[in-house]
């Protein structure tokens, strides 16, 4: 009897079963290594990797979903030997008391605690408790009804993430097809970097949304798996009718599958 065919790969070594693409695990690399460090950034890395010679006790990190707030998070984590503190440990945390580093990651829009996260800044100021809190919206936004803990937040020390350029979205594309062990023509993420919509949360959806198309046809990640990720991306945010042909002359004409 014969032996039962293995399951196709697609070139990058993941496995396929026809059209069904299996979802297999990836796990980012959050190390202080994998970091890019661009323009946008430069600051708030600086910050981090300055502990522990901080001026100040309270850092504060803003910026869009996938921007790295929580890749400095875990710099930050590891380079302090910080906790991350639960939604609803904050008010134990401040009757705790101490030293040691703490991580508030997504302050507003996690619904902290309110009191909890009043006492917790306070005790940070008063002990010089090293304390770094992320968000992605200015601290004027945060839905917080006492002025007592806006005031508190804002002492802190805060940096902005965002990508500035064509370089930084092209290295964030390599880094996240890194972290699944994918390899892509650099031409392919010129391709998109001409033609998404500019963020660091865009880079991500796009980057997941080939790596399915890519396992579900058992092929590698070429040009026309790029455009087919694009063209969804582009009818939702309301742009069907533009459509910038000139830029398809950047890309040789023969077929890529």
């Amino acid at each position: 009897m014969a032996s039962p065919m293995p399951p196709p790969t697609r070139p990058d070594g993941a496995v396929t079963t026809g059209q069904l693409a299996l979802d297999l695990a990836h796990t980012p690399a959050q190390g202080e290594a994998d970091f890019l460090v661009g323009d946008g950034n430069r600051l708030a890395y600086a910050r981090i990797v300055a502990f522990p010679h901080w001026s100040e006790p309270l850092t504060l990190l803003l910026g869009p979903a996938q921007s790295g707030k929580s890749h400095l998070a875990r710099i930050f984590a590891d380079r302090a030997d910080a906790d991350f503190a639960a939604v609803d440990q904050l008010e134990a945390l401040a009757t705790r008391g101490g030293n040691t580093p703490l991580i508030v990651e997504d302050a507003d829009r996690l619904g902290y605690d309110e009191v909890g996260l009043f006492h917790l800044l306070n005790q940070s100021l008063r002990d010089r408790r090293p304390m770094l809190l992320t968000a992605r919206e200015d601290v004027a936004n945060w839905a917080l009804t006492t002025q007592d803990v806006l005031s508190r937040i804002r002492r802190a020390t805060a940096f902005t993430l965002e990508l500035t350029d064509d370089i930084q979205l092209s290295q964030m594309f390599v880094k996240l097809f890194g972290d699944r062990q994918i390899a892509v023509d650099p031409k392919i993420i010129a391709y998109l970097v001409a033609r998404m919509e500019r963020s660091a949360e865009e880079v991500a959806l796009l980057a997941d949304l080939m790596d399915r198309l890519a396992l579900a046809k058992g092929s590698a990640i070429t040009r026309s798996i790029a455009a087919d990720a694009l063209e969804p991306r582009r009818l939702a945010r309301g742009d069907a009718g533009q459509h910038d042909a000139g830029k398809e002359q950047d890309w040789d004409t023969h077929d890529d599958e």
